[in-house]
């Protein structure tokens, strides 16, 4: 296998006819076949590994609930018509803060919610993985910050990343240079100065300049509802080509229904799974789930058996538990000059001045601020929960190239009463859908109104007239979390299931904590590695 450190090995393409060919001449396997692994879900996690396995040889086959997009035919340069990339499938919420479901937060598709994403890659910092010894909150992950260094780099390089040199945490270069800076990072980058915040341009997956196949961004800001161009890197258009072309086969519009276990041995056999109405089963040596914070419980817990009644990795009752999403309140300033803040990728400029524990503060662990750039519709909905309506909410949207709008990342604790469990609810294929109840801390509490004070303060030291704020979440993760024992968690330092032979989690689900990250780029990271581990085991048999 070729050093991962190259990016030239990876086709970097932009779904013109190579792609369709790859699609085309794929390799088919046969349901009776045995493969070497079958992967569900072929988002950020699925598809890197299915690539990386495929390259060593493994017989893969990727299974994926959406559609494969062809982002010339499926993709609208319009917010309404993008809805489609979203998760939209029934699911219950609960909790004393429930945490809304879909376009923030789900993928729907080959390529996963990746295909939607914003494009901002940044590194989780070596604090994130020993959170519970650093601060007394969290957990800490079994495995350290220099597990996933290399793979972070490879990472970089194969997307690419382009961006400055990154300050914080374990501080970095990135492969491609930053971007230009529009109305909306200016006006952001004025307020830091004035209030003595440091910020950085990027890290954005979208290379500064052509790359391969792909162009150069157009800076139209349709990031987050799937890149027309591609020049945003995703998985649809980075990882799964270079899979195919390396012999893995892609099954889209395919729902898994359960995991399929031999009670005697104890291992993984396959998966089977519904396809235009008919069920199917796929035979496979291994299993790896990557279907996200939400899925991958509910499928591991539809998947129980007699041996294992109370689902898969289920028997110490952590299977759906420390399910985390990010606070991630949007402040926007209202100025006189016009912004124009969709013209640029939305994580403009960033900063992660306040990341880290502030001892000074009543609250533990940090948050990160990002520029966002809410399109038209968005806007309306953003102006609305203020309490805006008719005349008043019109004369908001005439006004929209005037406002510049600001994110912020809060790092939620993790709860074990957050969790996913099984709804009465069934779904269009008759399976239990997933009731996920979410309620927020103290501690949570503070730091999103800490986050807010900062970010509306600095609008206003830029010079904005009127600043409103929206509540609002970001970035499933958690609910398969990593340990170092069964007693405290569902997987093991190399993403096997407990209690489960050649079952693997691959995906964000298996994060003990968050971050005040966007977690794309670490969830790829970890695929890489679980690939490098499995690859090695199979060396060593």
């Amino acid at each position: 296998m070729r050093a991962r450190n190259d990016s030239a090995w990876l086709i970097p393409n932009n779904g013109d006819r190579t792609n369709h060919r790859l699609r085309a001449e794929m390799r088919r396997y046969a349901h009776d076949d045995v493969v070497d692994l079958v992967i569900v879900g072929a988002g950020a996690g699925g598809a890197t590994l299915g690539q990386r396995m495929a390259r060593t040889g493994w017989s893969v086959v990727l299974i994926d609930a959406g559609p494969f997009w062809d982002p010339d035919a499926d993709w609208v340069s319009d917010e309404r018509g993008s809805h489609g990339l979203y998760w939209t499938e029934p699911r219950r919420i609960g909790g004393a803060d429930p945490v809304p479901l879909g376009s923030n937060n789900s993928g729907r598709g080959v390529g996963g919610s990746m295909v939607h994403y914003a494009g901002y890659t940044p590194r989780f910092h070596p604090s994130d993985f020993h959170t519970h010894t650093f601060d007394g909150v969290g957990a800490d992950w079994p495995i350290t910050y220099e597990d996933l260094r290399p793979y972070y780099s490879q990472l970089e390089a194969e997307l690419p990343v382009a961006g400055q040199d990154w300050p914080w945490g374990d501080p970095h270069r990135y492969p491609h240079s930053p971007h230009p800076v529009s109305g909306n990072g200016l006006t952001a980058l004025r307020g830091a100065r004035a209030m003595g915040i440091e910020m950085r341009v990027g890290p954005v997956a979208i290379p500064n300049g052509r790359f391969g196949n792909r162009p150069h961004c157009i800076y139209r800001g349709f990031c987050i509802q799937g890149c027309k161009v591609n020049a945003k890197a995703s998985p649809l258009i980075t990882h799964i080509p270079d899979a195919l072309a390396h012999g893995a086969e892609v099954r889209a519009d395919s729902h898994v229904s359960r995991i399929l276990v031999d009670d005697h041995t104890g291992a993984a056999t396959g998966v089977e799974y519904f396809h235009a109405g008919a069920s199917y089963r796929q035979r496979a040596h291994a299993v790896a789930v990557a279907g996200y914070s939400i899925e991958t419980p509910r499928l591991l817990l539809l998947s129980a058996t007699p041996r294992y009644p109370d689902g898969l990795g289920n028997q110490h009752d952590h299977l759906g538990r420390h399910l985390m999403v990010q606070g991630a309140p949007q402040i926007a300033g209202r100025f006189d000059d016009e912004v124009r803040m969709y013209k640029a990728p939305p994580p403009e400029v960033s900063s992660e001045q306040f990341y880290e524990t502030d001892p000074t503060k009543p609250y533990q662990r940090g948050f990160s601020i990002q520029t966002v750039s809410p399109l038209p519709i968005t806007w309306a909905e953003h102006v609305a929960a203020q309490g805006h309506w008719g005349q008043t909410l019109r004369e908001y949207m005439r006004d929209y190239v005037h406002w510049a709008t600001l994110g912020a990342l809060c790092e939620l604790l993790p709860q074990p009463d957050n969790r996913v469990t099984l709804a009465d609810e069934t779904d269009r294929h008759g399976l239990p859908v997933a009731h996920f109840s979410y309620s927020q801390c103290d501690n949570d509490k503070q730091l999103i109104s800490d986050a807010t004070n900062v970010i509306s303060d600095l609008l206003r030291a830029a010079g904005a007239q009127e600043v409103i704020t929206i509540q609002r979440y970001a970035h499933l993760v958690g609910g398969a979390r990593m340990a170092a024992a069964a007693e405290h968690g569902v997987i093991d330092t190399e993403h096997r299931v407990f209690g489960i032979d050649r079952l693997y989690v691959v995906d964000g689900s298996v994060m003990p904590t968050q971050g005040a990250a966007n977690p794309a780029l670490t969830i790829m990271a970890l695929a890489a590695r679980a690939a490098d581990l499995m690859t090695r085991h199979a060396t060593r048999a």
